[in-house]
Parts: structure tokens; sequence; C-alpha cells
């Protein structure tokens, strides 16, 4: 089963956009993209989680896909659109995955929705942007520029010239990439989707990553992370170049019982093979 573009429109009108990768009979899983990224990501990942038994649920965060931009929203917001998706489709409880920007989000369904959440796993995370070392580590304009910007339209004028407004540019600033990433971005299966990914992350042009920094950059205040209670499985590459892998430690050290896991050899774009074994495994206990 295969639906890329489905919609659904919530109370306050607006419209928010998911696919659905894998056999219904499958483990559930709401995959919270990247940033910037779209539901597309979780089909991406799809062709490798069917035979492992995943059903991969990708949602567009307001401003990406099809999904109508929030201004103003906190990473607490999204939450309800997450539970939306998961009504909609009859499912009581899921496994929840974040990867880079999308940590936040996957955390916040476990900490608001506990009853709902059976796990969790975090891929080359954000964190907490209230710990001094890991947001020191994150680099560029398309960053710190927003975060640091005045107000919503300068931060917007910052992500559009570091991106392009189609995001053409998107790759330009990443020359310092792991082999395991270049690998990653120039495999054949990368390659073929890498139109259609770009044109739904950027179908708003830059708000969604604008709204998603502007989320972010104050910290994790919106919700309780001590407050999860599901296993959360934290997976890193040694040798990321976008998100520090300090940024994982202290992700861990917040989570009770949380089990990291680093994988020096791999970066930011390569973590989804562990990410997906440690959905496998969550999915596999009682």
């Amino acid at each position: 089963m295969t639906q890329l573009n489905n919609t659904l429109t919530r109370d306050d009108g607006r419209v928010v956009g998911f696919s659905d990768f894998g056999d219904v009979g499958g483990t559930p899983v709401l995959w919270c993209h990247g940033g910037p990224g779209s539901r597309l990501e979780a089909a991406d990942a799809g062709a490798a989680a069917i035979p492992l038994g995943l059903r991969l649920i990708g949602i567009d965060r307001p401003g990406y896909g099809l999904s109508t931009p929030y201004p103003g929203r906190t990473i607490a917001d999204w939450v309800g659109d997450g539970l939306a998706v998961a009504d909609a489709l009859g499912l009581d409880q899921f496994l929840t995955a974040g990867m880079s920007t999308g940590a936040a989000y996957s955390l916040a369904l476990a900490a608001m929705a506990p009853e709902r959440v059976s796990g969790v796993v975090v891929g080359c995370g954000m964190t907490d942007m209230r710990h001094a070392e890991s947001r020191a580590g994150m680099s560029g304009p398309s960053i710190h520029g927003v975060w640091d910007a005045t107000d919503r339209d300068a931060a917007i004028a910052i992500a559009t010239e570091a991106f392009g407004e189609d995001g053409s540019k998107m790759f330009a600033g990443l020359s310092n990439l792991p082999p395991a990433d270049v690998a990653t971005i120039t495999d054949p299966h990368y390659v073929a989707g890498a139109a259609s990914r770009q044109a739904q992350s950027f179908a708003h042009g830059a708000l969604g990553y604008v709204d998603d920094r502007l989320a972010d950059g104050p910290g994790w205040f919106s919700f309780d992370i001590g407050a999860v209670r599901a296993p959360v499985i934290i997976v890193h590459g040694g040798s990321d170049t976008i998100v520090p892998v300090v940024a994982a430690r202290h992700s861990a050290s917040l989570i009770q019982g949380a089990e990291l896991r680093v994988f020096p050899d791999l970066g930011h774009l390569s973590i989804g093979p562990p990410a997906l074994a440690a959905l496998v495994e969550l999915a596999k206990r009682p």
C-alpha cells in the first residue's frame, strides 16, 4: 500500500498532508521528518521498511508539502496534527521516529500522549537548544541567522538566501560531508526521488523551515521532556557534520532510560539503516 498525497483538515481550517507507506498490518510509525523535509522522507525510507514489517506514516509539518503554514507554532502545537493523522488512520498505538529537526516532535508526541506512543527512535536529532554546547555546534546562516533574526520576515529572507526559494541551493553549503553521507546522496535510489522531495520540502518556499527554527530556537519549553515514558533509542552518526554528536549525548541525558548508539563512520544523512533497525527492535518488544 502506497498513499503519498493524503490530507485532512483540522478544526481551525488548516490542511495537514501525510503519506502512508507499508502494509496496513505492519507496525505503525509516525515519522517526523527533518528540516527542510516533508512526508516523502518516510516514503523514501518505506521501501526498506516494508520487508521489516514497518508501516511508515510521514506527516508534513505546517509550511511543508501539503500542510498549511502555521506562523508562531511551537513544538507542542504540532502534536495535535500528529494525533489527528493517527486518529484518521485508526491507530490507537504507534511508534514515533524523529529525524534531525523531527526529533523534538517525536519526543513531544511521546511526552504529551504517553498512552499512545509505545517507543521512540531519534535519528541524528537536534536537542534542546538551551544547551549552549549543542547550540554552538550548529553552523551556518540558515541556523543561527534564523534564530537571531529580528522578526519572521527577516528570518524568511535569510533562509531563502541560504536555500533558494525552491531549495536549489540546499546542498551548496554541505561541502564537508563524511564519505557515508556522500554515498547516500549519490545513491541512484536517493537521486531518483530528489526532485520530488525538494519540491515538497519547499512547496511554501522557506516558510516551513523558518517556523521550525523559530520553534526550536528557544529550546524545548513547550513540552515536558521528563514526561516521556516510552522506551527511547537515540542513534547518531559519529561523523555527523550537520548536528554534532554532543546533541545526542545531551538528549540522552534528559530522557530517563534512553539508549544512545553512536555509529562512528556514519554522518547525518546516512543514519537511516540504524534508525530502521532500532524501530524493528522496539516493535518486537512487549
